[in-house]
Order: C-alpha cells, then sequence, then structure tokens
C-alpha cells in the first residue's frame, strides 16, 4: 500500500472590484509551486456563478513539504499582495483521503 498523501483546499475570495488582479496573482504562483519538491497536484479554479471565488485543490506527499511551500518564498511574497485583493486571508483546510 502506498504511503498517504496530504490534500488541502484553500479558498480565497476577491473583492469584486480585484477579480482580475487576484486571479493574475493566483495564477502567478501555480508552476513555481508545481516545481516544489512533494507537489502532486496544484490546481485552481474559479466558481462559475460567482467569479470572486477561488479555490485550490492541492495534493502533497507529507506535511513537511506542505510546509515548505508555505515558507516559500514564491508564496509569501503572493501572501503579501493579497491584501487589498482578497476579502480575507486565505481557508486552508487540510484532508486525508478515507476511501
Amino acid at each position: 500500500m502506498s504511503k498517504p498523501t496530504l490534500r488541502v483546499v484553500a479558498r480565497l475570495t476577491a473583492n469584486p472590484d480585484k477579480v482580475a488582479e487576484l486571479k493574475s496573482l493566483l495564477l502567478s504562483i501555480i508552476e513555481p509551486t508545481r516545481q516544489e519538491q512533494g507537489c502532486i497536484k496544484y490546481e485552481l479554479l474559479q466558481n462559475q456563478a460567482d467569479p470572486t471565488d477561488f479555490t485550490f485543490v492541492e495534493e502533497w506527499e507529507s506535511a513537511a513539504l506542505l510546509e515548505q511551500h508555505l515558507a516559500s518564498n514564491h508564496l509569501q511574497a503572493a501572501v503579501q499582495k493579497l491584501e487589498g485583493l482578497a476579502v480575507a486571508p486565505p481557508d486552508i483546510r487540510r484532508y486525508e483521503l478515507l476511501a
């Protein structure tokens, strides 16, 4: 049996007048993140019914490698730019696959 991975769902809501700016910022971190050690999947979704609603769906080899991602320079730089673009800090939830 393979080692279980860590699944992450991270949601952000843009200020209504900042959707394009937040989308651009979020898109800019995808490729550097996908190159990180331990990143299995890193996808960005935008809600069709509510374009202010963005969700990352992620899969990581381990919690330790996720922590490295959260501390990475490109992610920390993006977090610094969130103020004024997002209505609140990201809602980051960690999950384990049950079945």
